[in-house]
């Protein structure tokens, strides 16, 4: 049967990479003795799938893998077994059966939600609630990316589904975070501070990812942690 885990991720283990956690937990699973299975052949690895990898030190209170487990108890009692072998900063907060046709964590996800707070001692050099009504009011925002090998162009007004400001240094945000259009929240404050010819600093925001996201159900997007039962 196939498990959906919900997790976050606070304090310094922000800071260690997606593949870093994926050992993590394949550790976690092993110790915690939940019955997980494990593909056939001559390498056998346990059957897991994550949705949306966080950038490094990025920190988050919704992020999502899934399992195949060969067998299950409850919810509860696999969720403390597991938090049992959590270092400080990683906490397991849920757990979901799948339907047999759901589609894994990875190929399931369309948004994710952001806060991003200015650090102390650090504050945006422009008005922020200006900012974002400015965003608001422009038909098109563009946002430009050199890579190595080309240049990237995307509309950010067909990307953010959400933008408001919270107070004069928090940010909210709901971008698109599928794979063909992902759009990284650093992205969205660098156009803001464009606006006033401003850098956008990313050593003075700390991003937080509030949850992840599936399809919409009626012109709302479902959290990934909602699909499935309870059990």
């Amino acid at each position: 049967m196939k498990l959906r885990i919900k997790f976050s991720k606070k304090g310094p283990l922000r800071f260690i990479g997606h593949l870093d956690i994926m050992r993590y937990f394949q550790k976690a699973i092993r110790r915690s003795d939940i019955d997980i299975a494990y593909s056939t052949g001559f390498s056998p690895h346990q059957i897991m799938s994550f949705a949306a990898p966080l950038g490094v030190g990025v920190e988050s209170e919704g992020e999502y893998f899934d399992i195949e487990a060969n067998s299950v108890t409850t919810a509860d009692d696999m969720i403390k077994r597991l938090n049992a072998e959590m270092a400080e900063g990683m906490v397991i907060t849920g757990m979901r059966i799948l339907p047999d046709n759901a589609k894994n964590a990875m190929a399931s996800v369309k948004a994710a939600s952001y806060r991003l707070n200015w650090k102390e001692g650090y504050a945006p050099e422009y008005d922020l609630s200006a900012a974002v009504a400015r965003f608001h009011d422009q038909k098109e925002v563009t946002y430009v990316k050199q890579t190595a090998k080309s240049t990237i162009e995307r509309n950010l007004k067909e990307a953010v589904y959400e933008l408001k400001a919270i107070d004069d240094r928090t940010v909210y945000m709901l971008v698109d975070a599928s794979s063909a259009g992902n759009v990284k929240p650093g992205a969205v404050l660098e156009c803001l501070a464009g606006f006033y010819n401003r850098e956008y600093n990313s050593n003075a925001v700390q991003i937080t990812r509030e949850d992840t996201f599936t399809d919409s159900v009626d012109g709302v997007f479902l959290s990934l942690g909602e699909v499935g039962e309870t059990f």
